[in-house]
């Protein structure tokens, strides 16, 4: 997930917010969780590509 997920799950809770809509709320912070959750395996993909080379 890149930054624009990071942002579109923080435009969805923002929304949520906005309106008061708990699922929506929940939605965008599962998204932001799942962006990171992926940008460290990424992370950890790229440390052991490094070491093997």
């Amino acid at each position: 997930m890149s930054l624009s997920d990071k942002l579109g799950g923080k435009a969805k809770e923002a929304a949520g917010e906005i309106t008061g809509d708990d699922k929506l709320r929940a939605e965008g912070k599962a998204d932001q969780a799942a962006a990171k959750v992926k940008e460290a395996a990424t992370e950890v993909i790229d440390k052991v590509k490094n070491i093997i080379k």
